[in-house]
């Protein structure tokens, strides 16, 4: 899979089938488009690949909003990878490009730059200056500039339409379990191990601690998680919170790995979750709390 970080394509890429979205936690829907497109690329036996945005428009355009991915551009780019494309495009998200039409958009980059034949993007697509390009613009423009677009069929989970938004509620409530269905796999935060305050190692309860960054921030409280650790798998329990029995201030990931009791600092490691236990809540005193935690292990444990 070749990486762009501009839309000008070796020429062996263009003349292709291109899908276009931010691609936020390639979900079930978002898999869905990219098979559409890469079977018709297929078909046609023309280069296939997939153009996204960086940072999430909607991160660039409203500086307050911090936790709202669902996995981070290297995991998207990890993720990519599985469905063998030929290349992926990665357009810098400015004010520059946020400040060019639409109809710019589709001459300057779909026509000149990618020479796409044809361009898959979901029905709520919407580009341009203001957000004022959508699925009727591209329509209206197919002739003009010499390519064909295909709109995909939203996948829907009963009456709900699966989105990046409606994934990013299900994580904030805790639904751990239905996300990693509309996901196809486990939700998963990558971070590096920061050091903390060492107060599990203390009770018996060693925890490597991760800040959750631009994450989207899901329930409080604590999680069976799957952990990663260069080729390592190791089960334990999360807790994603700011630990209310010692009145902490920052907001923390932090993980007990069963069977492992080492220094992991600086250390770059994968959290899975997988299920949700309990809320976070405050404890009288430590007694209490190790008591619950030898709880939590053995739920998560079962």
């Amino acid at each position: 899979m070749k990486i762009y970080k501009n839309p000008n394509l070796n020429s062996k890429h263009c003349n292709g089938v291109i899908a276009i979205g931010n691609f936020d936690g390639l979900h079930l829907g978002h898999q869905k488009v990219i098979s559409e497109a890469k079977r018709k690329a297929q078909k046609n036996r023309l280069p296939f690949g997939i153009m996204t945005f960086e940072p999430v428009p909607v991160m660039f355009f409203n500086k307050k909003i911090k936790n709202h991915r669902i996995n981070s551009l290297e995991q998207k780019k990890t993720q990519l990878k599985k469905f063998k494309l030929d290349f992926l495009i990665i357009i810098k998200f400015n004010k520059k490009f946020s400040s060019q039409s639409a109809e710019k958009f589709i001459k300057k980059i779909i026509f000149q730059k990618t020479k796409c034949k044809y361009l898959y993007v979901s029905k709520n697509f919407k580009f341009g200056f203001k957000r004022q390009g959508n699925i009727l613009t591209l329509k209206k423009f197919e002739k003009k500039y010499n390519f064909k677009n295909i709109v995909t069929r939203p996948l829907k989970k009963g009456d709900k339409m699966i989105s990046s938004t409606f994934i990013r509620k299900k994580i904030r409530f805790g639904k751990i379990e239905e996300v990693n269905k509309l996901l196809g796999r486990r939700w998963c935060v990558i971070g590096k191990v920061i050091r903390g305050q060492r107060r599990g190692r203390k009770i018996g309860f060693p925890t490597c601690n991760l800040k959750l960054n631009d994450y989207a921030l899901p329930k409080f409280g604590v999680y069976a998680v799957k952990v990663k650790i260069n080729n390592l798998f190791k089960n334990g329990i999360a807790n994603v919170g700011y630990r209310p029995t010692f009145n902490g201030k920052k907001l923390l990931l932090e993980t007990n790995i069963f069977g492992i009791n080492k220094n992991l600092y600086n250390k770059e490691i994968s959290i899975s979750f997988k299920k949700f236990i309990r809320p976070e809540k405050k404890f009288k005193n430590l007694k209490y709390l190790k008591k619950q935690i030898q709880l939590d292990i053995k739920q998560a444990k079962k």
